[in-house]
């Protein structure tokens, strides 16, 4: 039986974004719907309407929390490692993965722009701050390339973002075995980016 999360009075909204967050990872964005939501919470299916008039408001709320898991993610990841730039690209990278395998329907919805209200002010604070950490980390490659103009700056950070969130969609669509893993092919690791663009 699925579990739910119980509320108090007055914490309603907080009780539907828990539960909803569980039936995302259980069910795909697909199995989600208000309705079932309500159901879940024990609740009126009309309930969830006083805080998320549509399913977009919704997936929205859920978004909004997950840049912020994201981006906690990636700082307590870098915060065990040392200062050292390729430590701290190689920490993020670490963080950004764990999130993507651990809740790959939520890191799926978040970069899905047509599903969510871009225009929701409670979206846009945890999304730049975690966007700044792909700034933080991308910043010695460019002074490295001798790139660090924002122009250049804007060109390394796409070349590091795209490597490793092309490598989490592989992890979580079963391309990439991960270490440990049962398959048949043997564990292959992947090629260390802070190695080749900042080499010791």
């Amino acid at each position: 039986m699925a579990r739910q999360k119980s509320y108090h009075h007055g914490d309603l909204r907080q009780a539907l974004i828990e539960n909803g967050l569980d039936m995302l990872e259980e069910h795909g964005l697909e199995g989600l719907t208000l309705r079932k939501l309500a159901a879940r919470v024990g609740v009126s299916h009309a309930a969830p309407e006083h805080h998320f008039p549509t399913l977009r408001h919704l997936l929205t709320a859920f978004a909004t929390e997950g840049f912020r898991l994201f981006g906690a993610s990636m700082r307590s990841a870098m915060a065990q490692a040392s200062d050292d730039p390729a430590e701290q690209l190689r920490a993020a990278s670490r963080g950004y993965l764990a999130f993507a395998t651990t809740r790959p329907h939520l890191f799926r919805l978040m970069f899905t722009a047509n599903r969510l209200d871009w225009e929701d002010p409670a979206l846009g604070p945890p999304a730049n701050a975690a966007h700044a950490v792909l700034e933080e980390i991308s910043l010695p490659v460019a002074k490295r390339l001798n790139r660090d103009t924002p122009e250049g700056r804007a060109a390394v950070e796409q070349l590091v973002w795209s490597q490793i969130h092309g490598h989490a969609h592989l992890m979580i669509d079963g391309k990439l075995q991960q270490e440990g893993g049962t398959g048949c092919e043997p564990f292959v690791a992947p090629l260390d980016l802070a190695s080749v663009l900042l080499p010791g």
